[in-house]
């Protein structure tokens, strides 16, 4: 199997050397990198172009799209295993390709990601959070797995991923113009046709945030949004209890650790979470302005715009 990487960036001049340095010293090489870069204003592209066997793709600002670049990308890639990463993961390990590819194709596996493990900065709830969604289990997910794992069936991440590129294109590649979890939409729509998913807990990234109250805010606003425009391709199932039982399991976390004294912190961030989610479920209803505001990805809802006067141009040239 032949492995082209995909790694979408902007102003990634931290990361983006080690990175790619881990990826080349895999005990499985990959055939190609191809960073795709929206216009960073550092040094990403300089130290992109020193590697000779990285593609380097430019796009302007306003051009990106969490599932387009991705696709546009994806067009560009000679291998037969699409490998997605986000800038600021980095390899824990040597093997962090073997063991990402190493369930696809069996079993009617076509995707797989892998576990994401705290920084030695992160925060306490951080470090909870990342083993709350990434355990030390793999996990074959499929249509029958959605009565007994809820939401968590679809979940998936692109901050490193793996695709069988066949498979990829047979659902149309990643959905274009959603505002984020394109990756769990592509998810559901293996698993709706039939296919697996898989969770490689052995392929390990280092990769963690130390959000703030209005991060937080944001991003679950963003979810909220996901499920407003997108929540057909999870048959119905809502993400509400998955946060309730992490706030539940958080709290014990801290009680085990002696750290008590963080459970405001973790009820002050769930309550952030939880405004942000709802209001971004009922985002229509509200003033756009402030739907621009309250979002993390306030670009989207330029595209939805332009998109809403393009369609209204067409059906008026129709009628």
């Amino acid at each position: 199997m032949e492995i082209s990487i995909i790694i979408p960036t902007r102003n990634a001049e931290k990361y983006i050397n080690n990175l790619i340095i881990n990826l080349k010293n895999q005990t499985i090489r990959p055939k190609e990198i191809i960073v795709i870069d929206t216009n960073s204003k550092d040094k990403t592209k300089e130290i992109c172009t020193q590697h000779k066997d990285v593609k380097f793709i430019h796009i302007n600002d306003g051009e990106f799209d969490h599932g387009g670049t991705r696709n546009r990308a994806a067009k560009k890639a000679s291998g037969d295993i699409l490998i997605f990463m986000t800038q600021d993961a980095i390899p824990n390990n040597d093997k962090f390709i073997e063991e990402l590819i190493k369930p696809l194709g069996k079993n009617n596996i076509v995707a797989s990601y892998g576990r994401q493990l705290p920084s030695e900065s992160s925060s306490e709830l951080e470090k909870f959070a990342r083993g709350f969604n990434y355990t030390n289990e793999d996990v074959i997910k499929s249509k029958d797995d959605i009565d007994k794992l809820g939401v968590k069936a679809f979940f998936f991440s692109n901050v490193c991923s793996a695709f069988i590129k066949e498979e990829f294109y047979k659902v149309g590649g990643f959905p274009e113009k959603t505002i984020m979890n394109e990756d769990m939409i592509i998810a559901s729509k293996f698993i709706f046709n039939n296919k697996k998913t898989y969770y490689a807990s052995k392929a390990e990234v280092i990769h963690s945030h130390n959000y703030t109250y209005i991060q937080q805010f944001k991003r679950n606003f963003d979810v909220g949004v996901v499920f407003a425009d997108s929540g057909h391709y999870f048959a119905g199932v809502k993400s509400e209890s998955e946060g309730v039982k992490f706030v539940k399991e958080a709290i014990r976390y801290l009680i085990k650790r002696k750290k008590v004294y963080l459970i405001p912190h973790l009820i002050i961030e769930s309550g952030f979470k939880f405004i942000g989610y709802k209001l971004g479920s009922n985002y229509k209803k509200l003033p756009m302005k402030y739907v621009k505001k309250m979002s993390m990805h306030s670009f989207y809802f330029g595209k939805k715009d332009m998109n809403k006067n393009k369609d209204e141009k067409e059906a008026l040239a129709d009628a």
